[in-house]
C-alpha cells in the first residue's frame, strides 16, 4: 500500500514524469536558451531566490536539479568529513592519492581514467541510492606556488602548464565524451590565486597583470577552453585588493573571454566574509547585490535574507537573479535534469542492478595503477642499489615508523571499500620466506635494536593530512591542511632516520606527505627514498610493489623540494618572478621539479625537429629517440622546456611546454613526437597573447634540471 502511496506522490508533484509536457523547457528539441527563458518565465521570485543555493529544484514544475559533491581524488560520500550527511551511513567510493600524488604520475590518460570512474560512480551513487550530487566540485586548478601553503595536497603541482594539461585530463574523464550529456559537471576550484590559509579570509593576492595570464589564471583558461568545464568556484581571498567572488574578472575574463556560460559558485560562507573578514560591504544586501551583478550564481552559505534585502532597497532586481539563474539552468540540462531519460546515455546507470562499482576488479586496479605511477624515486644510491630489493637476499626486514600501519585520509576523502597499509602491502609481497619486524616507536630503543637485527630497514614517515586535531589547529609545525599554513619544512622524524641508518646502513626511507620536505640529511645520507602522497585505498600494494621492484617507479616531482624555508620569499609575495618555482628559483634545490628516477635507465638519440623557422600560427614539431638501455622494461617522463634569451621583457629563466610519459620495454628504443603549438610560446603584452619573434631555445631532458638536449628555433 506504501508503495502505491509513495507513486501517487510522485504523479502529483513530478508532473513531468506523470504527464506528457506541459511547458516548453521541457522538450528537448527546442533550443536551450528558449528552454531556459521558458522556466525562468514561471518561476516565482521566491523560487528563483531559493535556486541561488546549491539545489536548484523547483518542484512546483517539476524540476529537480542536482546538488555538489567533493571529488578531489575519488567520490567522497564519507570519509573524515563525513560528506554526504552527518548522520548518514558513509558510502564507500573508490579512492585514489591525493591531488598531489596524481599530479606526481605526469600522465593525461591516467587522470582521464581515474576522473571517469569518479564521474560514473558519482552517478550511480546518485541515481542508485540517491546519494550526493552530479556537480562535482574537482579538479583544483591553484597552483602550489609555495611548500608552505596548506593544501598543497589538493593542486597538481607549482607549473601552470603541467597543471592545466591535468585539469583538462581530469574535467574530460568527470563530464565523459558524449557531444550534449555530461556524466557529472566539473566544477574548478578555487579562481583565484588562492595559496595561503592563515588569513585567507580577508588577505589579497598581489601580482601584475603577465602573472593573471600566464601563470595563475592559465589552468583555469585551459580548463574551460581545452576541457569544457562550465563550472567554477570563487576563492575567499582578494585578488589586488578586490575580494575574488565579487571581482570583475568573473565576467569580463572567463565569461566574455573565455565563454565561461554556466555555475559560478561562492566558497562555502564566502558571502558573509564579504562583511565580516574583508570588510567590503557595509551591509549584507549590497554585498548580496554585488555578488549577483559579479556573475555568482550559487550561494554556499545562506544567502536569502540578503538578497530579498538587495530587491527590497532596489540594489538588485528580478531581471539580475534571472541572468545569473541561466548558467545554472544550462549546466542542468547539459546533466540531463530536465530531460526524459531515454535520451541520456548516463540516465540508466545504477538503474539495472549493476554490482557496486567501488567493488569491481576494473576500478580497484585503477586504483592500484594510479597510486604506483605516482610513486616518485627519490634517489636510489648506484654505489649499493639498494632498491629494488630482491627477495632471494633477505632473510628479515624491519618496519619503523608510526605510519606505517594506517592508510591516511584527509579532509577531502570518501570512504574508500578497502584500505591496504604500507604494513600489510610488505608483508604481502614479502612472503612466507622474510621475517617482518614492525615497531611504531623507538621511545624504548625497539626500533633501532629491529633494524639492527634486520637486514633492511624500512623507516615510513610523513604528515597526517588532518593534523589529527580540530580544524585550525596543527599541533606540528611540519604539518598544514586547510586553514593552517605551514611553519617549518623540516621532518621531525629526521632524528629517528639517523638513528636506524646508524644501526642499520641499508635503510629506505619512504616519505607519505601531502608536500614537500627538506629532507636535507637523509637526501646526503640514505641510500633509497621514495616519495608518494597519502589516501590511496591501494597504497600498501602499491609502495611494496614498488619497493620489491614488480613495478619500476616512474613518477615525478611537481614541485621544487627547497634546502630550507629560508630558500623561499614571504609566504604573501605571489610574485613569483621574486625567486619562486622552477622558473625563476636561482638556488640549488633538494630536489627539482620534475625530478624522478628508474630502476632502468635510458638514453636519448639526438632530437629532430621538422624545421626550425616557424610562423605564430604554426605548430612546432620535435622528435626524440628515447632507448632503455637498462634490464627492466619501464617508463620515462620526456620533459620540453623553453628559454627566450632574446626576449624583449622578463620571462621564466625556462618554461615546461610539453611532456609525455611512454613506456618502453627493456633493450627497446620508442620515437616519441612532441607537437608544440607556437602560441603556447607566447606572452601577454597588456592586450592580448603575443608570440615574440626571435630565437627560442628547446630544452629536452627527463627532469628540469637534467636538460640533455638543446635546440634553437627561430620565430618568424
Amino acid at each position: 500500500m506504501c508503495r502505491y502511496i509513495y507513486i501517487f506522490i510522485l504523479l502529483i508533484t513530478f508532473p513531468s514524469v506523470a504527464q506528457e509536457r506541459k511547458f516548453p523547457f521541457q522538450d528537448p528539441s527546442i533550443a536551450i536558451e528558449e528552454r531556459i527563458n521558458n522556466l525562468l518565465s514561471l518561476m516565482t521570485l521566491d523560487e528563483k531566490v531559493a535556486a541561488l543555493s546549491t539545489d536548484p529544484s523547483v518542484p512546483r514544475l517539476g524540476v529537480t536539479g542536482t546538488k555538489h559533491v567533493e571529488g578531489l581524488h575519488g567520490l567522497a560520500l564519507g570519509g573524515p568529513a563525513q560528506w554526504g550527511g552527518k548522520n548518514k551511513d558513509p558510502l564507500p567510493t573508490t579512492t585514489f592519492p591525493q591531488a598531489y600524488g596524481l599530479g606526481e604520475t605526469w600522465d593525461r590518460e591516467l587522470l582521464q581514467q581515474v576522473a571517469a570512474i569518479e564521474g560514473i560512480e558519482t552517478r550511480f551513487a546518485f541515481q542508485k541510492y540517491g546519494r550526493g550530487g552530479l556537480v562535482v566540485r574537482a579538479p583544483n586548478a591553484d597552483l602550489g606556488r609555495d611548500p608552505r601553503w596548506g593544501r598543497t595536497e589538493e593542486c597538481y603541482g607549482e607549473d601552470p602548464f603541467l597543471t592545466g594539461s591535468l585539469t583538462v585530463a581530469f574535467i574530460k574523464g568527470l563530464q565523459g565524451d558524449d557531444p550534449f550529456y555530461w556524466q557529472t559537471a566539473a566544477l574548478m576550484k578555487h579562481f583565484l590565486a588562492n595559496s595561503n590559509e592563515d588569513g585567507r579570509t580577508y588577505t589579497s593576492s598581489d601580482f601584475n597583470e603577465r602573472l593573471w595570464h600566464e601563470y595563475y589564471a592559465a589552468p583555469f583558461r585551459m580548463g574551460i577552453l581545452e576541457g569544457g568545464s562550465r563550472a567554477y568556484m570563487a576563492a575567499y581571498n582578494k585578488v589586488n585588493g578586490i575580494p575574488a567572488m565579487v571581482h570583475p574578472m568573473l565576467k569580463e575574463i572567463t565569461v566574455e573571454q573565455w565563454g565561461q556560460n554556466g555555475i559560478i559558485c561562492t566558497d562555502g560562507g564566502a558571502y558573509r566574509l564579504l562583511i565580516s573578514d574583508h570588510h567590503y560591504y557595509p551591509d549584507k544586501y549590497l554585498g548580496a547585490a554585488a555578488t549577483i551583478k559579479a556573475g555568482i550564481n550559487q550561494f554556499l552559505d545562506d544567502h536569502t535574507e540578503g538578497i530579498y534585502g538587495a530587491i527590497a532597497n532596489g540594489y538588485l532586481t528580478e531581471k539580475d537573479i534571472d541572468d545569473v539563474l541561466k548558467g545554472v539552468y544550462r549546466v542542468m540540462i547539459h546533466l540531463g535534469m530536465l530531460d526524459p531519460a531515454d535520451n541520456n546515455p548516463y540516465a540508466t546507470i545504477g538503474k539495472q542492478g549493476e554490482t557496486d562499482l567501488w567493488e569491481t576488479e576494473m576500478h580497484k586496479k585503477t586504483a592500484l595503477l594510479a597510486s604506483q605511477k605516482s610513486i616518485v624515486l627519490l634517489k636510489n644510491d648506484p654505489q649499493n642499489s639498494l632498491l629494488p630489493l630482491q627477495k632471494e637476499k633477505i632473510k628479515s626486514i624491519a618496519i619503523i615508523g608510526k605510519r606505517a600501519d594506517n592508510v591516511l585520509e584527509d579532509w577531502y576523502s570518501g570512504t574508500p571499500p578497502y584500505m591496504i597499509s604500507p604494513l600489510e602491502g610488505i608483508k604481502n609481497q614479502a612472503g612466507a620466506k622474510i621475517k617482518v619486524t614492525y615497531v611504531p616507536y623507538n621511545a624504548d630503543g625497539k626500533a633501532v635494536a629491529a633494524a639492527r637485527n634486520a637486514d633492511v630497514a624500512i623507516v615510513i614517515t610523513g604528515n597526517h593530512p588532518t593534523c589529527d586535531a580540530g580544524w585550525a589547529d596543527c599541533p606540528l609545525p611540519d604539518e598544514g591542511k586547510e586553514s593552517v599554513d605551514r611553519q617549518s619544512l623540516d621532518l621531525p622524524e629526521e632524528n629517528l632516520i639517523k638513528l636506524i641508518s646508524k644501526a642499520n646502513p641499508n635503510t629506505v626511507v619512504v616519505l607519505i606527505s601531502s608536500f614537500p620536505y627538506s629532507i636535507n640529511w637523509t637526501a646526503d645520507h640514505i641510500p633509497a627514498i621514495l616519495h608518494m602522497a597519502n589516501n590511496g585505498q591501494e597504497t600498501g600494494n602499491a609502495l611494496a610493489s614498488v619497493l620489491f621492484g614488480t613495478y619500476n617507479p616512474a613518477g615525478r616531482l611537481t614541485q621544487t623540494w627547497v634546502r630550507s624555508i629560508t630558500d623561499l620569499p614571504d609566504l604573501m609575495d605571489y610574485d613569483i618572478t621574486h625567486g619562486r618555482t622552477y622558473r625563476y628559483f636561482k638556488g640549488d634545490p633538494l630536489f627539482a621539479f620534475g625530478h624522478g628516477l628508474s630502476y632502468t635507465s635510458f638514453a636519448y638519440t639526438t632530437a629532430e625537429l621538422i624545421k626550425t623557422r616557424y610562423k605564430a600560427d604554426e605548430d612546432i614539431e620535435l622528435t626524440v629517440k628515447i632507448t632503455n638501455t637498462g634490464d627492466r622494461d619501464g617508463e620515462e617522463v620526456i620533459q620540453l622546456y623553453a628559454s627566450f634569451p632574446e626576449s624583449s621583457v622578463v620571462r621564466p629563466l625556462k618554461q615546461l611546454i610539453a611532456f609525455d610519459r611512454t613506456h618502453i620495454e627493456k633493450g627497446s628504443s620508442r620515437s616519441v613526437t612532441l607537437k608544440i603549438p607556437a602560441k603556447r610560446l607566447a606572452f601577454w603584452d597588456g592586450k592580448r597573447f603575443k608570440v615574440e619573434k626571435g630565437k627560442v631555445l628547446l630544452s629536452l631532458g627527463p627532469a628540469s634540471d637534467k636538460l640533455l638536449q638543446t635546440l634553437q628555433i627561430t620565430i618568424i
